[in-house]
């Protein structure tokens, strides 16, 4: 356990902001794998529901989760299945 009232606050604000990491990433693969998951069945898609893939990914980006050709290949890789579901 940290000891000066500096080091406390830094492992208070760490546990803060990994809490917010984890739930911004977590939101994003979730969107990301019920989309993927919605274009292998072949279900009914709209622009919406990629709308939604993309927020969430270009969130993730916005905050620091992930850099941002990663979430250009993150939306590459979304766009291209959606668009494979049009076909």
């Amino acid at each position: 356990m940290p000891i000066k009232k500096s080091a406390v606050k830094a492992m208070n604000r760490s546990q803060v902001l990994a809490k917010r990491n984890y739930d911004f990433k977590l939101r994003m693969k979730m969107a990301m794998k019920k989309f993927l998951k919605a274009v292998e069945a072949k279900e009914e898609l709209t622009i919406e529901d990629l709308s939604k893939v993309f927020k969430a990914i270009d969130k993730a980006e916005k905050v620091g989760i992930i850099k941002k050709r990663n979430a250009a290949r993150k939306k590459a890789r979304v766009s291209k299945a959606f668009d494979s579901l049009k076909k």
